[in-house]
Order: structure tokens, then C-alpha cells, then sequence
């Protein structure tokens, strides 16, 4: 009994074997393709280089077009920075001239002062 069973598994094992031996050599066996198929596959073949051509193309302009982006981007920044700088010393000389135009203001108030009590009386009150 054992041996029956154990002679059908090893009978339906080689049937399976054998399937998939077929499946393996139908699997290498290659057709010829046809002309108009060749064809085709090189007209697609053409079209996929004509279009890779042209991204080819897009991408160098549009590097180049980031190029003198970049570019102008530095220049500006570096007219910004110039700029800053002028108005920076703009800014030290009207301070400047703040406190050299109250020093002379007060000093003029004094002499005002001065000057009105020497007169006598009449007072100035900025």
C-alpha cells in the first residue's frame, strides 16, 4: 500500500517535471520577426531618439537660462550690498551733521542768553 502511493507521487512528480520541461523549451525556441514589424520597432526607435534629442536640447537651454540667472543674481546682490554701504556712510555723516548743527544751535542759544541780559530784560525762550 505505502508502495502504490509512494509509485503515484513519483508519477505525478515526473508528469509535472515533464510539463515544465516543455514550458522551458517552447520558452527558448524564437520566432523571426516580421519585416513590417522591424520596422516599426525602428521607426519607434527613431522617434525615442528624435524626442531625447530634443529634451537634450531643452535641458542645455534651460541651464543656460539658469546660468545668467545666477548670474544676474550675484551681480544684484552685490549692487544691494554696495548700495547698503553708501547708505550706511549716509547715515554716519547726516549724524554727523546732527550733532555738529546742535552743538552751534546750542551755543547760539548761550550767546542769545548772553546777549539779553546784557540788554536787560527782554528773555528768549526757544
Amino acid at each position: 500500500m505505502k508502495g502504490g502511493f509512494l509509485m503515484k507521487k513519483v508519477v505525478r512528480k515526473a508528469k509535472k517535471v515533464k510539463a515544465k520541461a516543455k514550458k522551458v523549451a517552447k520558452a527558448k525556441v524564437v520566432r523571426k520577426p516580421k519585416n513590417d514589424e522591424v520596422a516599426l520597432l525602428k521607426q519607434q526607435v527613431a522617434k525615442v531618439k528624435r524626442e531625447s534629442n530634443a529634451k537634450g536640447k531643452e535641458a542645455e537651454a534651460a541651464k543656460k537660462l539658469l546660468a545668467e540667472k545666477e548670474t544676474e543674481l550675484i551681480r544684484l546682490k552685490e549692487e544691494v550690498e554696495y548700495k547698503n554701504r553708501q547708505l550706511a556712510s549716509k547715515d554716519i555723516d547726516i549724524e554727523s551733521y546732527k550733532r555738529i548743527t546742535e552743538g552751534k544751535i546750542f551755543q547760539l542759544e548761550a550767546k542769545v542768553k548772553e546777549l539779553e541780559g546784557k540788554i536787560g530784560g527782554t528773555s528768549y525762550t526757544p
